[in-house]
């Protein structure tokens, strides 16, 4: 009978963000406006990158994957989320749910690598402006890039072994996605193995981005204290703080979801942590960094004075 129980689950019901009817189509309208943001100012920085040849350097080839990985993150979240808070039918396929499960674990570990290495290349920018172009070349940048990419498949995959091997008993998924800790919670047996490996990996994950970007700004805060420059402050700042603002978003939301202890954590406070780095992270990050560098905004301006211009002819 238990084994029969066991297997008998191959679909899920998401109860998604809200259980109240009233509240559904203001917050489809509201989420969708917020995708669409999403999309365009993700792929629209990409655009911006790609076609300006001043802009390929290992500063904006990080920052257009960053984008690229945004867009990911949130494409694999919210278009389900917005058809499960209209639809009657909130059920997702056990295969669905794995893919959506692993398309997730890629993108948000490979944002954590990725800022990490942001970080890295601040501090050579910043500490070792002269060797720059040699130190941090695009070959090396791109060889940093390709690592991040192996590095987010190489931790969802290993999720997703062990995933694949359990048997799932309760049908509801009290979440608007399909996350492995809501999924572990459903499994017919508790799976302590899974739950450990989960703040493990993902605590290691953390910890080594966290511990890369506090290395690679401490070396920065000693660089600007020897030259003791007004301008040397002001021109770091500029050049740190939009990667410090969207490091401090996402590491923080993460640590809540993942580092804190099981028995601490409620369905409600999970479903609020996630919406940040999935939802809201996504939408910010292209504004962030795009309002505070003055390179992208001017190519932008000149890419769309152009495009206008030529409408026009």
């Amino acid at each position: 009978m238990e084994k029969e129980n066991a297997t008998c689950v191959t679909k899920f019901v998401l109860t998604g963000l809200t259980q109240q009817p009233e509240w559904k189509m203001p917050l489809f309208l509201v989420f969708l406006v917020i995708y669409l943001f999403t999309i365009v100012g993700n792929l629209g920085l990409i655009a911006v990158i790609w076609n300006d040849p001043h802009l390929h350097i290992p500063m904006y080839l990080f920052l257009g994957s960053l984008a690229f990985v945004d867009a990911c993150l949130s494409s694999t979240v919210t278009p389900k989320m917005l058809v499960t808070l209209l639809a009657k039918n909130k059920v997702i396929s056990l295969s669905e749910c794995l893919v959506q499960f692993f398309s997730f674990g890629i993108s948000a570990t490979t944002e954590c690598f990725l800022l990490a290495a942001m970080s890295y290349d601040r501090y050579v920018a910043i500490c070792k402006p002269l060797l720059y172009p040699v130190i941090m070349n695009n070959r090396l940048c791109t060889c940093l890039i390709v690592l991040t990419f192996i590095g987010g498949f190489l931790h969802a995959i290993i999720h997703q072994y062990f995933l694949v091997r359990l048997n799932f008993c309760n049908s509801k998924i009290y979440h608007f996605y399909c996350d492995i800790l809501p999924l572990l919670k459903n499994s017919c047996t508790y799976p302590s193995i899974s739950f450990l490996l989960v703040y493990f990996l993902a605590g290691s994950v953390q910890a080594f981005s966290f511990v890369t970007i506090l290395a690679s700004y401490t070396f920065v805060i000693f660089a600007i204290i020897k030259k003791k420059s007004v301008k040397d402050l002001k021109k770091a700042f500029s050049t740190c703080g939009a990667h410090l603002f969207s490091v401090s978003l996402y590491f923080g939301t993460l640590l809540f979801m993942y580092v804190r202890p099981a028995s601490a954590q409620r369905d409600d406070q999970d479903i609020m942590d996630s919406l940040v780095y999935t939802v809201i992270i996504p939408v910010l990050n292209p504004i962030i960094y795009s309002l505070r560098n003055r390179q992208v905004t001017n190519s932008l301006k000149k890419n769309l004075k152009g495009n206008v211009w030529g409408y026009f002819s």
